[in-house]
């Protein structure tokens, strides 16, 4: 008998996740066109096998490509081996390779190359760079960020042997991921498309690179093409990557010579600069800082930050607040320079040129210019990645440590101006408030500033900026509109935590509109700006009212609710006393011994502490609601006093 799924596989995406249990294994399909939906299930209760590798060789035949969420790391790869097997798959094998997977320490120790695979992938986890360890992101937290109606989680513990009622629920289960998949996928769209042209017109497949390796690949494609082997050369057989590592770099050897100030403590700085040598990157530069006419720079392995606190900063008929960044700086800081990684010469600046001057000739929202952006930016940060071509870590200082003193030098020169005041520097750029009738005395100061490093500075006019700190400020310019930065923030990336969103709006309507927090928070209609979401990883418990619920869950803060607890596992046998830090095991042991289950100074804590379970609340005080299900749980019952609350954190400070 022929599968009826064989007359109806078209072309065109499809979506798909698996499950795996110990005796149960389920996979579905999605088409996006046609919303076709294909199941399949390998456990003790059937075996579409077969059926399964047919499936996956028509949708090849039929020029389908398998889009996922993590499915190169983990999807594809079961359905390889499954592939593999022909037909006779054992379902507690299956298992077992997706344990191997999931334990694995190694990210490449199961990846199936693209060269090996049955049918195309599409993977959305790696064209966001979720693969990222400081952007990991689950499917579920982006259930919560695309304001699903349900965030689902499995009501089972993973790795038991499932009933056939608990099999039901897994493939419901799946569904629900394979429609949040999809969900993702159109918001996706324009990355997708995105990195289609460049596809087509490179003939180099960057379909499930992220935004900054298609930069990087993109550079290092242009480097080869200009000289063969600069990037990679082949060695015995085997490629080898070209870098330049370095045991000590003396800062002093990477300062550029217009490097100069008058001011003692800029002096001093660029002194302490000049006398550093350093091992490594990491942590080179801390607690490095000066304090000039009551303005804190502070200054970092990655660049340069200080700002004024707790704030309202106005401009009016009188004063002027203006900001000034420098364009693409610390690309044009290797390309005016000259500066580059040892091993690719001068030719990586000439790239670096052509790019730049490549990127100007496309208009914005082109995929052309997003592409090269991404190209001129990336380089840098991977010049300090011991896993590429660019890796030199002297360049990499060179570029942070002249980017932070150039910058220093402008700030200098505009202080000369009494009546101005820093308002904030960072990486690439510094805001200032001064007289109006000092506007074009600034501005030949940054024309100087320009012509001295070759740079070019592009400048913006606020009107006001409300600002806690230098990584949390709103800013609103002459024209009205804003620039939010960090808890004033509420047009998230994806990566990001949604929760509770009104707060954010609320700081931002009674800041710059005038409102009422109280007001505008009791009248705000849209309950999704209320929820909050929970997460623990699975070696914790999440309690709400003492009972066990779900490792994610979205909730609010409610009048009428319970207790929400994080509870950790016990950092050793529970009941024993405390282990005292910076003990071998060799020498705990060996008094353990001699002292059984008592209390000995010698190698327990001071205030004999016992291993217990770690509790943790959530917004203590506070009772929460879940709300996984907004079909089933209705919002009645805000405690609109701690979003009040809340809110009022970010505005009275800076009243």
């Amino acid at each position: 008998m022929i599968p009826d799924f064989l007359y109806s596989v078209t072309s065109g995406d499809i979506i798909y996740d698996i499950e795996t249990f110990p005796n149960c294994f389920t996979v579905g399909f999605l088409h996006v066109d046609t919303m076709q939906k294909w199941y399949f299930e390998i456990s003790d209760r059937r075996d579409d096998a077969a059926s399964l590798i047919r499936f996956i060789h028509l949708m090849n035949e039929q020029g389908c490509r398998a889009v996922g969420f993590n499915n190169i790391g983990f999807d594809y790869p079961v359905i390889h081996s499954i592939c593999m097997a022909g037909g006779y798959a054992r379902v507690e094998d299956i298992y077992n390779k997706a344990m191997d997977i999931i334990r694995s320490n190694n990210v490449f120790a199961n990846v199936i190359w693209e060269n090996d695979w049955l049918v195309e992938q599409l993977d959305l986890y790696k064209i966001h760079h979720f693969d990222n360890r400081a952007r990991s992101t689950s499917l579920k937290v982006l259930e919560f960020n695309m304001l699903m109606d349900s965030v689902e989680d499995l009501p089972f513990d993973v790795g038991i042997s499932l009933t056939s009622e608990q099999m039901d629920v897994l493939a419901s289960y799946m569904w629900h991921d394979i429609e949040a998949t999809y969900l993702f996928y159109k918001e996706s769209l324009e990355q997708i498309a995105f990195r289609e042209v460049l596809t087509k017109q490179y003939g180099k497949n960057f379909m499930n690179h992220n935004d900054t390796k298609i930069g990087k690949d993109y550079f290092i494609m242009k480097l080869e093409e200009a000289e063969q082997g600069c990037c990679y050369k082949k060695i015995d057989g085997r490629r080898q990557i070209m870098q330049t590592p370095r045991e000590q770099i003396a800062l002093g050897d990477v300062i550029l010579p217009y490097i100069q100030f008058n001011h003692p403590e800029f002096q001093r700085i660029h002194t302490w600069f000049n006398k550093k040598v350093i091992t490594e990157t990491k942590g080179a530069i801390k607690d490095v800082n000066c304090i000039i006419d009551g303005f804190q720079f502070d200054f970092g392995t990655g660049g340069i930050h200080g700002s004024v606190d707790s704030q309202i900063v106005t401009s009016d008929e009188e004063y002027i607040i203006e900001d000034w960044d420098v364009a693409s700086y610390y690309p044009n800081l290797a390309i005016v320079n000259r500066l580059h990684p040892e091993h690719l010469g001068e030719l990586f600046c000439d790239i670096y040129q052509e790019m730049y001057n490549q990127r100007k000739s496309y208009a914005k929202g082109t995929a052309e210019n997003a592409m090269l952006k991404l190209a001129l930016n990336g380089t840098y940060g991977d010049s300090n990645s011991e896993f590429s071509p660019f890796y030199d870590p002297k360049f990499t200082m060179a570029i942070t440590v002249n980017g932070q003193l150039s910058l220093c030098m402008l700030a200098e020169a505009l202080m000369q101006c009494e009546q101005l005041n820093m308002i904030q520097i960072n990486t690439d750029g510094l805001t200032i408030k001064y007289p109006r009738e000092y506007k074009e005395w600034v501005h030949s100061v940054c024309q100087w500033w320009e012509k001295l490093t070759k740079l070019e500075l592009e400048n913006v006019e606020y009107s006001r900026m409300f600002i806690r700190d230098v990584n949390n400020y709103v800013a609103e310019g002459v024209n009205g509109k804003l620039k939010r930065k960090g808890t004033y923030e509420y047009d998230l990336g994806w990566h990001q935590n949604h929760s509770q969103k009104v707060v954010a709006k609320a700081a931002e309507a009674a800041l710059v509109h005038g409102k009422d927090i109280r007001e505008f928070i009791m009248n705000h209609d849209n309950h999704m700006d209320f929820m909050l979401r929970a997460k623990v990883p699975r070696s914790n418990v999440l309690e709400w009212g003492g009972e066990k619920v779900a490792n994610i869950v979205r909730y609010y803060v409610s009048t009428d609710g319970d207790f929400l607890e994080k509870i950790m596992p016990a950092a050793g046998p529970i009941g024993d006393y405390k282990r005292a830090n910076k003990l071998t095991d060799y020498y705990f042991n060996m008094i353990k011994d001699e002292v059984g289950d008592e209390w000995d100074e010698r190698i327990h804590t001071k205030n004999k502490s016992k291993y217990e379970e770690r509790r943790t609340g959530f917004h203590n005080g506070y009772t929460v609601m879940l709300c996984n299900n907004m079909q089933e749980n209705s919002v009645v019952d805000i405690n609109y006093e701690y979003y009040i609350k809340e809110t009022q954190k970010l505005v009275e400070p800076l009243r």
